[in-house]
């Protein structure tokens, strides 16, 4: 793994997660079309909360974290047999674990949704139907953690194009069930998202079908072993259990935004989320990207005692990151109207709904460069088996995004409760970079690097104000289409005059 350059993989994955967001774009534009930014939308997104909070415990990030580096140590010291009876065993406690939540969850759905959403109460026919929708989309839970296990192990072994493909086929189903919204017309106005949760759980369906099915081919499907809890399996639970008390504390943010957000006037849940989408578009591509790319090279580099390594492989991600993020977060504040406008100002989303989403952008948008960070960062604490500290960041970043939140959102509404969560984050890649930093593990780049990029993203910017103000009115995703191939090049061509461009990009 660790020969593979750290570029090539990024490309892979973040290919792959590139057409992803591009069909999860499609999906939000047909469901924000059809259902608009009311009580129907506010309904599904409350029900989709639930599986993806969970989702983010076992699936996205502590069980990887916690599994990556484990199998990677059992594979190198007791061979590839203890490797994957280590992974049939997590499989199966894995297993045993959510389907039993699943069954807790539709039992207490009712009081579960009435924590999530307090504001619903007002509205009757809003929480209905965000607690049947919510006890259709549950069980989509364990399908994703197993698919997203699956994929640890493909990672672990260097192969990631099988699990970034895995998304595709999510956000396919998915516009398929928002083309269906329609079917759902004579339903209660807010159970139209019927179509949309029903999708989930065919695409859950098919994602394990395909992953298990790619795993087998390979040889590298794990047995369902009973839990022996072994010392391996152990330290790796333990580890677990350090990653998803951080993972918990990150929920809780969501949490809180959500609760708060529903004490808002209706449709402040939806102006958030259309705006979170596309900021999540960065933070997936490059971020998480980088991320899963760097877990089992710096696991690798660290087991190995080669911290020279593990340096470099970090100072490579920061530099492409920075190459692209940063244009990235200048042009989401700059053309924040536009962006929401061209992508989902059709149909039922008003004009009013189009102004407050692009408001909540800009603020994502400030945050968006230590998100990334954060995501960047964040490998080189659980390759070293320094879990605990990133805990006791997430804490911090907790405690901090609760307290702006309510101090924010009394005076700038939704807008506060984005900029909250930028701000968090730019405490919590503070604090990481700044502990790697003491231990040596972290180089940052040149200044004169930064001042390249930041004079190529104020190129752009120029570009961007001069073709806003010069175009004539045409229609918004043709106005969209002109901004980002006008700011994208303009970018590009100051990067190369500059000298600005990583080389790395362009390596095989």
């Amino acid at each position: 793994m660790s020969a593979q350059p750290l570029a090539r993989a990024f490309r892979q994955i973040g290919g792959m997660t590139a057409v992803s967001r591009v069909l999860g774009f499609v999906r939000d534009v047909v469901f924000a079309a059809l259902l608009g930014a009311g009580p129907a939308a506010d309904a599904f997104l409350v029900a989709l909360k639930l599986p993806n909070m969970f989702r983010r415990l076992t699936a996205e990030g502590a069980l990887s974290n916690a599994f990556v580096p484990a199998f990677a140590r059992a594979r190198r010291e007791d061979g590839e047999a203890a490797a994957m009876a280590l992974a049939g065993e997590t499989q199966t406690t894995l297993t045993m674990v959510l389907v039993a939540l699943v069954i807790l969850g539709e039992i207490f759905m009712p009081a579960v949704i009435g924590l999530l959403a307090p504001g619903f109460a007002d509205t009757p026919d809003r929480m209905n139907a965000a607690i049947t929708l919510a006890r259709v989309t549950f069980p989509y839970l364990p399908m994703i953690s197993l698919v997203a296990f699956w994929a640890a192990i493909a990672n672990a072994d260097g192969r990631f194009m099988t699990a970034a493909a895995m998304p595709v086929i999510f956000n396919i189903l998915l516009v398929g069930g928002a083309l269906l919204i329609p079917v759902a017309s004579g339903w209660l106005a807010v159970e139209k998202a019927m179509p949309l949760a029903a999708a989930l759980l065919v695409a859950g369906l098919l994602q394990m079908a395909v992953m298990a099915q790619l795993l087998r081919r390979t040889g590298r499907m794990p047995a369902w072993r009973w839990p022996r809890f072994a010392a391996p399996v152990r330290a790796m639970w333990r580890q677990f259990s350090v990653a998803s008390a951080g993972a918990i504390a990150l929920q809780v943010n969501l949490i809180v935004d959500l609760v708060l957000a529903s004490l808002l006037p209706v449709g402040a849940i939806s102006w958030l989320y259309f705006a979170d989408r596309v900021a999540q578009l960065p933070l997936g591509i490059i971020g998480v990207a980088l991320g899963t790319a760097l877990l089992p090279r710096l696991s690798a580099q660290f087991r190995e005692d080669d911290p020279a390594a593990a340096r470099a492989s970090l100072a490579e991600a920061m530099r492409l990151a920075a190459f692209l993020v940063v244009p990235a977060m200048v042009a989401l504040i700059v053309i924040a109207p536009q962006i929401i406008s061209g992508l989902f100002g059709y149909g039922a989303f008003s004009q009013a709904a189009v102004a407050a989403s692009a408001s909540a952008l800009a603020a994502y948008a400030i945050g968006m460069p230590a998100h990334i960070l954060v995501k960047i960062l964040q490998p080189a604490f659980y390759a070293t088996g320094r879990g605990g500290f990133v805990l006791g960041v997430s804490i911090a970043a907790v405690v901090a995004n609760v307290s702006l939140s309510i101090t924010l959102m009394p005076v700038l509404g939704h807008v506060g409760l984005a900029l909250a969560t930028s701000l968090s984050g730019l405490l919590a890649a503070t604090a990481l970079a700044a502990a790697l930093a003491r231990r040596g593990h972290l180089r940052l780049p040149p200044p004169i690097e930064t001042m390249r990029t930041v004079g190529c993203c104020l190129v752009m910017a120029a570009v961007l104000f001069g073709i806003g103000r010069l175009l004539p009115a045409l229609p918004p995703a043709v106005e969209l289409g002109i901004l980002v191939i006008g700011g994208g090049g303009a970018y590009l061509v100051a990067a190369a005059a500059f000298g600005a461009v990583p080389r790395q990009l362009f390596l095989r």
